[in-house]
């Protein structure tokens, strides 16, 4: 067996090669670009014997993705992606002076795969489709933050100059919203809105009910007595107003774009009919669920082991007299929101699961705590489901709970 650590940088990788001693082989650096992966394969080829196999090179590296994770796991290595935290600990154990550099940490790599890989996992072997799930999933989520961000941008500026806006319109997301602030970015350009404008702007926008009644609602706000900035402050203002409008335009056509992609991607998925069964889960969040967990049949031993890497199974520390059960903060936050969204969706469509939130509520449970128990729970049926290959049953699923309650 031989080790390679990889330091991966954007414009560069360090590479350590060491033997099963740990006595170094090789050491270089090499191009972020097609030669630099052809560099790399030689300096392994030049230490391994053929015969033997690519599976006899353990490659470290702290990444799951790209092309050239992709290259290793390609060309046969057995490659382990690391965490950060785990690496940095880890170098803490040789260094305590703080030293570091992207060499030292190549090597930090190849020591840790050599010595303590078997507390680590190789990259998990999910299929093309679950990645490509993963991929639009996680677009359509930054996208959705980015909006917010957008609009939260929108609403300060609007907070200072155009208050009669903020009445108007309180989701600044909302089409609505759009259609009113690009006709009427300034406060004066709202008040001098007829209702014929704003009826046309409603509809421009995309509603198509209840266009007068709002339209009456809109301009009443926009009419109220406010405070005004000098004329040309107003107007710079009111180019701000129309930049974030165009901007948040962009963003909501993309979010839709990317919603329809990942919902004919995610129904193509033969994991797909499992998870919609499952209450609380629609295209999206099912399509974020299963592009987070992956659909290597192999990836879970067991239930728990897919509660841990989810962040839902609690964690205990326990020192002398001391020993306190503590949710997990260290987690895949897009896994995370997608099952506390899950959880809370399920409340309504499941009676298995509002039974045991309120159960938990009872029990002097905060309503965040709560939801991750009961997120907990449903990752556990969801194991269940993809591990027998069968649709979720309500019966089944909370029968347990029913004796205990019994």
């Amino acid at each position: 067996m031989i080790y390679l650590g990889v330091d991966w940088a954007e414009a560069h990788h360090d590479l350590w090669l060491e033997d099963a001693e740990g006595r170094v082989l090789a050491k270089r650096r090499v191009s972020d670009s097609l030669e630099g992966v052809r560099e790399l394969h030689q300096l392994v080829g030049d230490h391994v014997n053929v015969e033997e196999g690519p599976e006899q090179v353990v490659v470290g590296i702290e990444k799951d993705r790209g092309l050239l994770v992709q290259s290793l796991v390609a060309a046969g290595y057995l490659v382990y992606a690391l965490n950060p935290l785990s690496v940095a600990r880890y170098r803490e154990r040789h260094v305590t002076s703080g030293a570091k550099s992207d060499p030292g940490d190549a090597r930090v790599l190849a020591d840790l795969v050599r010595t303590d890989r078997d507390h680590h996992r190789t990259i998990a072997g999910d299929s093309d489709a679950a990645r490509a799930v993963q991929v639009l999933a996680r677009a359509h989520h930054a996208a959705i933050w980015s909006e917010r961000r957008e609009a939260n941008a929108l609403r300060n500026a609007l907070k200072d100059f155009y208050p009669g806006a903020l009445a108007a319109l309180p989701d600044l997301t909302h089409s609505d919203a759009s259609a009113v602030l690009a006709a009427a970015p300034t406060p004066g350009q709202g008040a001098r809105l007829t209702l014929a404008q704003l009826t046309s702007a409603l509809a421009r926008g995309g509603r198509r009910r209840n266009i007068e009644r709002r339209a009456k609602e809109i301009q009443a706000a926009l009419r109220a007595p406010q405070l005004h900035l000098p004329g040309e402050l107003e107007l710079a203002y009111g180019a701000r107003v129309s930049a974030h409008v165009a901007v948040l335009d962009a963003y909501r056509h993309q979010i839709e774009t990317l919603e329809s992609t990942l919902a004919e991607r995610f129904s193509q998925h033969p994991d797909a009919v499992i998870l919609h069964s499952l209450p609380g889960l629609g295209n999206v969040l099912g399509a974020r669920v299963l592009g987070e967990f992956g659909d290597d049949p192999t990836r879970y031993a067991d239930a728990r082991s897919r509660k841990n890497y989810a962040g839902t199974a609690p964690i205990t520390r326990a020192s002398g007299l001391s020993h306190v059960v503590l949710a997990r903060h260290v987690r895949n936050d897009h896994l995370g929101d997608a099952l506390d969204r899950w959880a809370f969706c399920a409340l309504t469509c499941s009676p298995g699961a509002r039974r045991y939130y309120d159960e938990l509520r009872a029990r002097k449970k905060t309503h965040s705590q709560a939801l991750r128990q009961l997120a907990n729970r449903l990752v556990g049926i969801l194991h269940t489901c993809l591990e027998r290959r069968e649709a979720y049953d309500e019966t089944i699923a909370w029968k347990h709970r029913l004796e205990l309650t019994a």
